[in-house]
């Protein structure tokens, strides 16, 4: 009495009598959607590797992987705090380099033994390795510190001489057993020293310190290469970021590759003006440019102040933490447009913090940056006084596709499908084929609806599926072609909400009676 899986055997061509149950998969094939809050950023640190995307929740992980903010351009660590204000809580962080950055290190006294941080960058600098007698006796136990980490210990390395200095570098280098893993700050080379061992403390940046390699960085090395070895931007390629940005990457000779990327990627990448820009300026170098995408977001570069508690500084900071982070926090259906945005204290036109300052933008400026496809963070905001994105578009000159909802619907629509679909594809062509696809096409827009993120407008249905022998020849599935046709209509966005107010002492008010089955 054999169990099979279906499709495992020929069931025309069985000779032995007995009982054959067939394990068969259930038609409907569930659908499930693609996250839309990975944020991927990428920026210049003081820590971590370079070229590597990394994942972080929290401004602890980033701390863990990357150090501490730094108050300079390009700065990962700011654009991802601004971001996790909002809520942002899913990055992927690459590190770039100008390909200067070195490795604190330092030497044990008296041997060869060289202990080097892991990682390139200045908070290598505050490593300290100390060694000292271990829990049994006969042994040493090495600690490693970092502030603001838990410390790293290494204890009952045994052993005398070079077995003794192997021994330690196998522990720091390859981990002990079960008992702990590989360092995460350190390495060490024993370098076949003999000498024998004695206690010491030794910070690894007294000798040979560690730097960042930031200096020369430039929207160029955000952008990277997408070579045998990829680095910045292209670092962050399948990783299903739904949005991105390159942090302060002001140049716009930078654009196009973005706009590429997140057109290959399905990503939404949000891009920045240079700080202190004017409008005229702003809308004539994105018409030079030639950038005209949905999946790009241009913030004017209006740059805004905010307090860096990590530092103890008001620092003037590019807008796209606060634009990405609140993006993020949102369902894909919803815009930016009239959302709040938190610890902006500040703008270069409203004013820096208690200067007494307060400008906003008029509506023949918002006209003029919206219609060159520009978004700006501002405040006011029609819902009152507080900031937040306040167009809600993206750089397409297409009426139809130029406000964040069509990106960041289109973008988890389509990778969705890219992701689920592809179980179909080397299956027999045939009526239940076109069922099973039809069937789970609208499972999954059905669910989409159920959750509000597509609407019945006058009681229609918000979508389509066609996937039958309409559309589907023998012409064409002769070949081994399936097509399958979708159509969604999304929902749309609010922008311009008019309120006909007619008030006066002859107003004649004539009452509407609703339809019983129409809502109030």
């Amino acid at each position: 009495m054999p169990i099979l899986q279906a499709g495992s055997v020929n069931n025309t061509a069985l000779i032995v009598p007995d009982l054959y149950v067939e394990i068969v998969a259930p038609q409907n094939l569930i659908l499930n959607g693609v996250p839309t809050n990975i944020l991927g950023v990428v920026g210049t640190s003081n820590w971590g590797p370079v070229g590597v995307p990394v994942i972080a929740g929290t401004m602890a992980a980033y701390y863990a992987n990357f150090g501490s903010l730094i108050p300079r351009k390009y700065d990962m660590g700011t654009q991802v705090a601004t971001a996790i204000q909002q809520g942002a809580q899913d990055f992927r962080c690459v590190r770039v380099s100008d390909g200067t950055d070195t490795a604190a290190s330092t030497t044990v006294p008296g041997t060869a033994v060289a202990i080097t941080a892991l990682y390139t960058g200045s908070l290598g600098n505050q490593l300290v390795a100390t060694l000292r007698s271990g829990s049994r006796q006969s042994t040493w136990c090495l600690s490693v510190a970092l502030p603001g980490l838990q410390a790293e210990v290494f204890d009952n390395i045994g052993g005398a001489g070079e077995t003794f200095w192997q021994n330690l570098a196998s522990a720091v280098n390859n981990g002990i057993g079960m008992q702990r893993s590989s360092s995460r700050l350190v390495t060490i080379q024993h370098n076949g020293a003999t000498a024998s061992p004695s206690t010491f403390s030794l910070t690894l940046g007294a000798a040979v310190p560690g730097t960042d390699g930031a200096l020369g960085v430039l929207p160029a090395t955000l952008v990277g290469a997408n070579g045998a070895t990829r680095s910045g931007m292209q670092a962050l390629r399948g990783q299903n970021c739904g949005l991105l940005l390159l942090a302060d990457a002001d140049d716009h000779q930078s654009w196009i590759a973005q706009a590429t990327f997140a057109l290959d990627e399905g990503t939404y990448a949000i891009l920045t003006g240079p700080a202190g820009d004017t409008i005229e300026n702003a809308i004539s170098v994105k018409r030079a440019t030639g950038l005209d995408c949905y999946c790009t977001k241009l913030i004017f570069g209006d740059w805004v102040w905010w307090l860096d508690q990590s530092n103890g500084l008001t620092r003037l900071v590019s807008p796209q933490g606060f634009i990405a982070g609140r993006l993020s926090n949102l369902s894909p259906e919803q815009s930016s447009l009239n959302k709040p945005v938190y610890g902006v204290l500040g703008s270069q036109n409203s004013g820096q913090p208690r200067s007494g300052q307060s400008s906003t933008y008029s509506t023949a400026e918002l006209a003029a940056l919206f219609g060159a496809g520009i978004d700006v963070l501002a405040n006011p905001q029609p819902a009152g006084n507080f900031w937040g994105a306040r167009g809600g578009k993206n750089t397409s000159s297409d009426s139809g596709r130029n406000g964040d909802n069509y990106t960041r619907l289109t973008n988890f629509i389509a990778k969705t499908l890219s992701a689920g679909m592809g179980q179909y594809v080397g299956q027999v062509i045939n009526d239940v084929l076109f069922r099973n696809i039809r069937g789970t096409l609208l499972s999954f827009l059905q669910n989409m609806q159920n959750q509000g993120i597509l609407g019945v407008l006058e009681n229609n249905v918000p979508y389509s599926v066609i996937c039958d022998h309409s559309n589907n020849p023998a012409s064409r599935t002769g070949l081994g072609y399936v097509q399958a046709d979708v159509q969604i209509r999304y929902q749309a966005i609010n922008e311009k909400f008019i309120i006909n107010l007619e008030g006066g002492q002859t107003v004649q008010v004539a009452r509407q009676t609703l339809p019983t089955s129409q809502p109030l």
